[in-house]
């Protein structure tokens, strides 16, 4: 037991060094949360603090899904709230496609875990230089049913990632 918990700390380490050398320059923000027992509690907000100093130069921001097998649906609605330095708030309801018409997961990765790289926001200026805000929530439902889930089962990580436009 105590070889295989070495092992995950293991290829955990490997995986954050390569994502800290395979950085680059385009990257200004990049956060993950991740869930107890991949399960996304509705009433669970998951939000990401950063500060905008450029406020010319458009940036792509980017909702970023890790989701394993347990996953039960092929698109995922989300309800986003951007909050600007002056209070000023954005909400938008997306939908993202999870998986194509036969069922596979689409995204990255070899294993059970597929990441899914969203685009939240192209080409965006902020308006204001000061501390920003993303609050995301999960908004699945049941076909024909009103109430969120309670628990979306297969959702290991959210991430936002903010990108320069090169």
């Amino acid at each position: 037991m105590e070889t295989i918990q070495k092992n995950k700390l293991f290829c955990l380490l490997f995986v954050v060094c390569t994502m800290c050398i395979s950085c680059n320059d385009k990257v200004e923000f990049s956060q993950y949360k991740t869930f107890k027992d991949s399960s996304w509690q509705a009433s669970k907000k998951i939000s990401f603090n950063f500060n905008i100093t450029d406020t010319l130069s458009p940036k792509n921001l980017f909702i970023n899904i890790r989701n394993n097998s347990a996953y039960e649906f092929s698109n995922l609605y989300l309800i986003t709230v951007l909050k600007f330095p002056d209070s000023t708030k954005v909400v938008d309801t997306l939908q993202y496609k999870m998986a194509d018409e036969k069922g596979a997961y689409l995204g990255s990765g070899f294993s059970e875990i597929k990441e899914n790289k969203l685009f939240y926001k192209e080409r965006k200026v902020f308006p204001k230089s000061g501390s920003y805000a993303v609050e995301i929530f999960q908004a699945m439902r049941k076909n024909g049913e009103i109430e969120p889930l309670n628990n979306l089962k297969g959702i290991q990580d959210v991430g936002f990632s903010i990108e320069k436009i090169e």
